[in-house]
């Protein structure tokens, strides 16, 4: 008797072909949904510079290079031109105030000299003379008044006489009047005599006044005179060590060219250029350090010049309490920290190339598997020559890529082999 085979539902075909379709399903989903499709790049880590996220205490400063000057020094120029006709000292020596340096000759100057000294003199001499002659007029004056007194005690004596002949009836009326005129006349003379005197007086002192100012002008002309004669001797303006003294017998040198300096003892300056970018930064009183032979000196900005050349500005600075490195020499460069911030806890991260490709704006995170590295944004604000200060993207403990990204391309992940 035939009996009825029952048809089986999951027979070994229709499994494989639902497991197909799920397989290719769930590809199908993870294509679409669940792949990553960050781009890539493999490299080796050990090519990379990997540094840990830090927080530690944080100063911004920059390093700038400073050449040594002496804090004080006298510059020595040619007040007037001339050849070098002898030479006293030697640079490097050590001269006091005063000291005779060299002699310059200008024949023509000399010459000049001597033709204005004698037409001073000559002046001189007619004003002296003037004022003689002034002095001399004065006298004749007096002179004249003490005639016309005398002649008037002449005639008020004749005139009393006559006026008590006249009322005796002794003489004639022509007589009277005779001697009356004649003693007038007398005494009108000596009143013009002595207003004259009185108008010299005035016009004699007012004389006596210019003629003594032209005198001292003359005289102080000539004491410039022989003022400039003197400055052919070039003397040395104050007491120190004679520098960039180089000069031969027989060299012209013009007035106002530099002849040389004089470095006075008791301390040095540094002068330093700085970037422009750091114009309105920088001000009188801040601090820099200096490390020199193990030993931290702290200086200050002293002096600010205003002047931009060459995209820099030059800056002054001061050993504080004049205590400057032993061994430092005139001309020495050094390099200075100088800071624009005290210290201060901050969440760092070591330089590195990476900035050049990203202006600061993200960094390579490491995973913590260690396995790749991957984009973030990240915000830093100040920075020195070792480090950045990281506001922003990044805690203390993760570790990221610091070194050049040049060959990364614009990749989100980083794969380490």
């Amino acid at each position: 008797m035939d009996r009825v085979i029952e048809k089986k539902k999951w027979t070994t075909k229709r499994i494989i072909t639902i497991t197909l379709i799920a397989v290719f399903g769930f590809f199908l989903i993870y294509l679409i949904f669940l792949r990553d499709k960050s781009s890539k790049l493999y490299i080796n880590k050990n090519q990379l510079t990997i540094v840990e996220v830090k927080e530690d205490k944080f100063q911004e400063f920059i390093p700038i290079d400073g050449i040594v000057f002496p804090k004080n020094t006298f510059y020595i120029d040619a007040i007037q031109g001339g050849v070098v006709e002898a030479i006293y000292t030697e640079d490097g020596d050590i001269v006091k105030k005063g000291d005779t340096l060299l002699k310059l000759l200008n024949t023509a100057m000399e010459l000049n000299y001597m033709e204005q000294e004698t037409r001073m003199l000559a002046e001189i001499n007619n004003l002296q003379n003037t004022r003689l002659s002034l002095e001399q007029n004065k006298y004749v004056r007096q002179k004249e008044i003490v005639q016309l007194q005398y002649q008037i005690d002449l005639t008020e004596r004749d005139f009393k006489r006559k006026v008590q002949l006249y009322e005796s009836g002794v003489i004639s009326d022509k007589e009277f009047e005779d001697a009356e005129r004649d003693y007038k006349y007398t005494l009108k003379q000596l009143n013009i005599s002595v207003e004259l005197q009185r108008l010299d007086s005035i016009s004699r002192e007012s004389q006596k006044i210019d003629i003594q100012t032209s005198l001292s002008r003359m005289q102080e002309n000539m004491k410039l005179l022989r003022k400039n004669m003197e400055n052919a001797y070039v003397k040395a303006p104050a007491a120190g060590k004679l520098s960039s003294f180089n000069l031969e017998i027989g060299q012209t040198k013009s007035a106002g060219e530099h002849l040389g300096q004089i470095d006075v003892p008791g301390g040095f300056r540094l002068e330093a250029r700085i970037d422009e970018r750091y114009v309105s930064r920088v001000f009188k009183g801040q601090e820099a350090e200096l490390y020199y032979t193990g030993d931290t000196y702290k200086l200050f900005v002293d002096k600010i010049y205003t002047d931009v050349i060459n995209g820099a500005f030059k800056v002054d600075l001061l050993f504080e309490n004049d205590e400057a490195p032993k061994g430092i020499k005139r001309g020495q460069t050094v390099q200075i920290r100088l800071t624009f911030s005290g210290e201060t806890d901050a969440i760092i991260v070591k330089r590195g190339g990476f900035f050049q490709e990203t202006g600061g704006n993200w960094i390579y995170v490491l995973d913590p598997s260690g396995d790749f590295a991957y984009k973030r944004s990240i915000s830093i604000n100040r920075q020195n020559t070792n480090f950045y200060e990281v506001t922003e993207g990044l805690e203390p403990g993760e570790k990221v890529i610091v070194s050049s990204y040049d060959s990364f391309g614009d990749k989100d992940k980083i794969i380490f082999k």
